[in-house]
């Protein structure tokens, strides 16, 4: 009986040592999990202070930027670092224009389209490479400029900025397509496209109702649509440094038209019924491997006349253009009676 006795006492207090251990232990984790908690948590609570801090700094160096000018609220930043544009913003709403230049940014944010009262986005000698889709909710906006990026798309979206009268896209290189919803663009008065890569004239800025000014100087282009006369109210039209061996005669149907320049291109010949564009004011088909060598007569001076500066008409222009389309009809009725000649 003792030794029964004696069995259960040293069983008991073992059972009892082992449950002293096993609290001990539980006990020590859970001081372990809570300091854990406590430094992760602490953590975050710094991090999300120092976020804080730190968009409070952002906010207060974006508000030394505002200006107010013509009544127009306008953030203006030029040659600093802004690669990218803090979130901070959007308490900036209110603003009407950017004018951002020469900062690198990389990216308009996506937030872009809580600025409903924006009218100017200029953001121009970037490093954009996108436009967002977000850019359609802006409905009031007049002028986007986007020269010197690296926008190489052109989203669809864009075509709901139905104010959007204003948009220069030149020296981004790699653009070379719009899309067909641009035809939408109602409004549309001036287009700069100039130094890209497209190869054609595309339709849907010939069929821009409202379209009057338009450079696509410095592309590929190698020919124009017949069908250009659509543009009824174009006034200026540069294609400058492109690969045009030809000219649709439907351009003398554009009666609005009172600025062509063709220079550098590759024309061989104009066509005789540019003659009776009335309304073109200048024109320039310098640098082209035109058929006739034409050199406009000297300009017939009074004495009176000496103190000028000189003749100060453009060799290539409008007088030029006249002349050599009056020298190719005369050589024409030369090669035609020369023709008739032979034939009696």
């Amino acid at each position: 009986m003792v030794g029964v006795a004696v069995c259960n006492s040293v069983s008991s207090i073992k059972a009892l040592w082992e449950t002293r251990i096993r609290r001990k232990k539980e006990e020590q984790e859970e001081e372990q999990e809570q300091k854990r908690r406590r430094k992760i948590g602490g953590g975050a609570t710094g991090r999300l202070s120092f976020g804080i801090w730190e968009d409070r700094a952002a906010l207060t160096r974006l508000r030394q930027k505002l200006q107010t000018e013509d009544g127009r609220l306008i953030l203006r930043i030029e040659q600093e670092e802004w690669k990218s544009l803090p979130r901070c913003l959007v308490q900036l709403s209110q603003v009407q224009e950017w004018q951002i230049h020469r900062t690198g940014l990389q990216k308009i944010p996506p937030f872009i389209s809580s600025f409903q009262y924006l009218l100017v986005l200029d953001l121009s000698r970037n490093g954009v490479s996108e436009i967002p889709k977000q850019i359609g909710k802006l409905t009031r906006l007049r002028e986007l400029l986007l020269s010197y990026n690296r926008i190489q798309f052109v989203p669809e979206e864009l075509s709901c900025c139905e104010s959007l009268e204003r948009l220069e896209l030149a020296m981004n290189q790699d653009l070379d397509h719009l899309p067909d919803q641009f035809r939408n663009l109602k409004k549309l008065q001036h287009l700069d496209l100039s130094m890209n890569d497209f190869t054609c004239l595309p339709d849907c800025v010939v069929a821009l109702p409202a379209l009057e000014w338009l450079d696509m100087g410095g592309n590929r282009l190698q020919h124009l649509p017949e069908d250009i006369h659509r543009m009824e109210k174009l006034h200026t039209l540069w294609l400058q440094r492109n690969e045009l061996k030809n000219l649709p005669e439907n351009i003398s149907r554009m009666a609005s038209l009172d600025t062509l320049v063709l220079s550098s291109n590759r024309l061989s010949d104009i066509p005789p019924l540019m003659e009776d564009m009335s309304n073109l004011r200048f024109v320039n088909f310098r640098d082209n491997p035109l058929t006739l060598d034409v050199t406009l007569q000297p300009k017939k001076t009074n004495a009176e006349d000496d103190s000028d500066d000189g003749d100060d008409r453009e060799m290539f222009g409008l007088e030029f253009m006249q002349m050599y389309i009056q020298e190719a009809r005369k050589r024409a009725y030369a090669v035609q009676n020369m023709h008739r000649s032979n034939e009696v």
